[in-house]
């Protein structure tokens, strides 16, 4: 693990271990179990102020499971620190950061001083530097109206590391949860090209929510703020019990806070996740945010509250059975079967149909973000769903050998990703669906309520495709270059920069060999009603 202080070394990592990367080839004799061990090139991003904790870590383990090249940036920021606040006092532990940052496998550390940052050390409003300022409806509400300058410094400097890094995703954690609208804000409005990725969350036994800040107070205080959480948790089994308004759902947040009297409540407010607009009542989803000190510390919290029916999120390798289980497992529960890999499927179609050569991403990108992809529910046990592309039904004509050998190839392109993702998101805001792919539970449904990993053998992935062609108009394909074939596709789907295929950290494995598809639907169906009796 490298410690780099400067700009300039940051930057000449970078470059080398981007030449690195791309001399990086796939040995020929590499056995097909070993091809799933290679990693992808992409750059994770993890930007903190140190003092690093166990929430901390479980953003650099989720980078880590992601990309090839994970940075983590130590910055106490003095752009983000107002006049009376505890800029001088944050606890700064590089030491003890280096070693949890080598333990969990970061490849650099980034940890400039405020001059190699370009920054005074004054706040954002004392100092002359170029400022990036948010939008004032989202600065002005929650942290905004006692932290003035807090945002704008956070951006600053954000869009710093984003401009010296340049990482293909970064992590922030959903307990700053107006930091992390406005940033995602922030990476839309300048089209910067990153993914933000949330985290969850990490608490204490107690259900404090883990912060560096935690350590000034005492193991009673400590005990004393958790109250916060416990009243956000009372507010949202309100919530599922059918509670939408926001005055209600405030008071008792409210009720809970006040049976511990050293607790000072700053704010409790309800919001719109995204744009932190006021809400009266919780049409889709809520966040329902706390602030409050305990003594000379601030302490922030919130809880997401979300009205729509679960979703369940079904990932796995190429030939896993997804498609015929996710099928199965929304007849039987009465959801919506969303077949996302059939619209991947069918921008392929269009991609070959119009002549258009796989590697062309520029006009491919083109063609994704204008076509109109049509999923139509049907009573046909087959095709449970009838797929149109602009108009034309695609439906057999995307389970070809022509599409499926050329369907992975267009989906790790990012621009055919990102426009299809956002149509699978706004469908999936009601919730109530089944979907099925190769990111679903970490990418295009992070907050799934039931997550699965789906998987087989090669060997038997390759026997079940092999069932596949053996009809009529189909192809011979011998089980040999259908298992070359799975093995190297697992590879490309799992090293691929954007959105690779990965287990999400909260789904379960449900290994088929062996085993029916009646067996896999009982099993998920039954792992979807304990879920639901917990909530």
């Amino acid at each position: 693990m490298r410690l780099l202080t400067t700009v300039a070394a940051l930057r000449c990592y970078l470059t080398k271990r981007c030449l690195e990367n791309k001399l990086t080839a796939v040995p020929e004799n590499l056995a097909l179990d070993e091809m799933n061990g290679l990693h992808q090139t992409a750059i994770g991003l993890v930007p903190t102020m140190g003092n690093l904790h166990q929430g901390h870590l479980s953003l650099i383990q989720r980078a880590r499971q992601e990309n090839s090249t994970v940075i983590v940036s130590i910055f106490v920021n003095p752009l983000q620190f107002g006049p009376n606040e505890d800029y001088q006092r944050y606890p700064r532990t590089l030491e003890q950061d280096q070693q949890l940052c080598e333990q969990a496998g970061v490849d650099a550390i980034f940890a400039p001083t405020p001059e190699e940052m370009a920054v005074p050390q004054k706040s954002i409003q004392e100092s002359k530097v170029t400022q990036v300022i948010p939008p004032s409806a989202m600065i002005t509400g929650l942290c905004g109206r006692s932290r003035l300058g807090h945002f704008q410094g956070v951006a600053t400097i954000v869009t710093k590391l984003f401009n010296l890094v340049q990482p293909d995703r970064a992590y922030f954690g959903q307990k700053d949860g107006q930091q992390l609208a406005i940033i995602k804000q922030l990476v839309a409005d300048l089209n910067l090209p990153v993914e933000i990725v949330a985290c969850p969350t990490l608490r204490e036994a107690s259900g404090l929510a883990l912060s560096s800040r935690n350590q000034y107070l005492t193991a009673t205080e400590k005990q004393q703020a958790a109250v916060l959480y416990r009243g956000l948790q009372k507010a949202e089994a309100a919530f599922r019990a059918g509670l939408r308004d926001r005055n209600k759902l405030i008071a008792i947040v409210q009720q809970e806070a006040r049976m511990v009297s050293t607790v000072l409540v700053e704010y409790i407010e309800l919001v719109e996740p995204t744009t932190l607009m006021s809400l009266q009542k919780v049409e889709e989803e809520g966040m329902l945010a706390i602030a409050a000190r305990l003594g000379s510390t601030r302490l922030i919290d919130n809880i997401i509250l979300r009205d729509r029916q679960p979703i369940i999120a079904i990932d796995g390798p190429a030939g896993a059975g997804k498609s015929t289980v996710a099928r199965q497992v929304a007849a039987s529960l009465n959801l919506v079967y969303l077949d996302t890999g059939a619209m991947y499927r069918a921008v392929t179609w269009l991609v070959l149909e119009k002549g258009i050569a796989i590697d062309d991403e520029c006009t491919i990108a083109e063609l994704a973000n204008r076509c109109q992809i049509e999923l139509t529910p049907t009573q046909d046990l087959k095709f449970p769903v009838r797929v149109w592309i602009n108009g034309t039904d695609v439906t057999e004509k995307i389970r070809t050998v022509e599409v499926t050998s050329q369907v992975s190839a267009i989906a790790a392109q990012s621009y055919v990703r990102q426009a299809l993702v956002k149509q699978q998101q706004s469908w999936g805001k009601k919730g109530g669906l089944v979907a099925e792919g190769r990111d679903i539970g970490t990418h295009v449904f992070p907050d799934a309520e039931v997550k699965i990993f789906l998987t087989a053998s090669v060997s038997e992935r390759a026997r079940r495709r092999q069932q596949d062609f053996n009809k009529p108009g189909q192809p011979e394909v011998s089980l040999e270059q259908l298992e070359r074939d799975i093995a190297e596709r697992d590879w490309k789907d799992s090293t691929r920069k954007i959105s690779p295929l990965q287990k999400a950290a909260d789904a379960i494995e449900v290994q088929t060999d062996g085993l029916e598809v009646s067996e896999v639907t009982a099993q998920i169906v039954s792992y979807y009603q304990q879920r639901l009796s917990e909530w």
